[in-house]
């Protein structure tokens, strides 16, 4: 017999049968499994056109001014140029998935190196800045949830919509003038990878990670209050209370597994948030990352080192969006239901 603890909500009267759930659940997980890899192919055909539209000639700007059009044929012709447009396509793909990224048209360096020195930055300040995220976010929601129409609540709510209006290298500047210049705690720019210690990892990247993350931080907190109170107000919320439960296992065990959906909907959006915010934040921190060597590489026309920069950040982008899909379906009541 289902208890009330055991009933988040009545089901609709048009529930699917039994039967089909099992059905429905497969093809969940599988289309949360094979979206990525459509949009991933879709998405490195954009890139890798962009960079054939290119105006720039690379062969042109090796060479230099004084080239000759044999000397650019013949350049055009080492780098594949001369090849037709899908069969350049698949070739850069194939070798992609191989590790090969090609090389850069100036330096003649692997774009693969440049791009695995670079990558890691990105991604430890990227973990760091979701951890604080979560922890920041997921402390003020459930804490103004708890408190709902007191002090604060209502202090959540005000600092939330401010920082979900500064963009992060507002946020950035901000902390460089309180930590750095006024209390002279933290170091302004600079890094130092985990490698030579977590202490003074963490002196540098804590500023740039705290300034890709209190948006995503303020977006989780107004999404996690707004849902949490909803469930607070449910009958098995009331239910349980009644039974002798505590308010412990009432929060954690049952009303925040139904109310934390928006909220890992919110962390897998702010992901790209996070990468499309380093562009700004590595150069205010000088930080030796992928939005860095972009940059860069958009400078001298490197078509190539653009290209393999992009495709890994798309990659990354949907390997933490598939994650977080896969992770509603398995954690969220309704994922498992459906």
């Amino acid at each position: 017999m289902t208890t009330l603890l055991e009933r988040p909500e009545a089901p609709p009267r048009s529930a699917p049968p039994a039967g089909d759930r099992p059905r429905r659940r497969r093809r969940r997980w599988i289309g949360a499994s094979v979206t990525p890899v459509v949009v991933f192919l879709f998405s490195s055909l954009i890139t890798f056109t962009l960079g054939a539209l290119s105006p720039s000639n690379p062969a042109a700007a090796v060479l230099g001014e004084t080239a000759t059009p044999a000397d650019i044929a013949r350049m055009n012709h080492e780098f594949g140029l001369d090849r037709p447009f899908l069969v350049q396509y698949a070739d850069w793909l194939g070798s992609a998935f191989t590790g090969d990224l090609g090389r850069s048209y100036f330096t003649t360096i692997p774009v693969a190196d440049s791009v695995f020195t670079a990558l890691p930055v990105d991604l430890a300040l990227a973990g760091l800045a979701v951890l604080l995220a979560v922890l920041l976010g997921g402390a003020a929601g459930i804490g103004a949830a708890l408190r709902r129409g007191g002090r604060l609540d209502r202090a959540v709510t005000f600092v939330a919509s401010a920082l979900g209006a500064l963009p992060p290298f507002v946020i950035g500047i901000g902390l460089i003038v309180v930590f750095s210049v006024l209390l002279k705690a933290l170091p302004a720019g600079g890094y130092v990878g985990p490698q030579h210690g977590l202490l003074p990892w963490l002196r540098f990247a804590i500023l740039p990670a705290l300034a890709l993350s209190l948006d995503i931080a303020a977006n989780i907190a107004r999404q996690l209050r707004t849902s949490l109170v909803a469930q607070l107000g449910e009958n098995y919320v009331t239910g349980a209370v009644v039974r002798g439960l505590g308010t412990r296992r009432v929060l954690f065990g049952h009303a925040l597994r139904n109310a934390i959906g928006p909220a890992l909907t919110v962390l897998g959006v702010g992901v790209p948030t996070v990468l499309g915010g380093a562009i700004v934040t590595e150069k205010i921190f000088n930080l030796p990352g992928l939005a860095q060597l972009t940059l860069q590489a958009a400078a001298q026309h490197d078509v190539p080192v653009i290209q393999g920069t992009l495709l890994v950040t798309i990659t990354v982008v949907l390997a933490c969006n598939t994650l977080v899909n896969l992770a509603l379906l398995r954690l969220t009541p309704q994922g498992r239901r459906s």
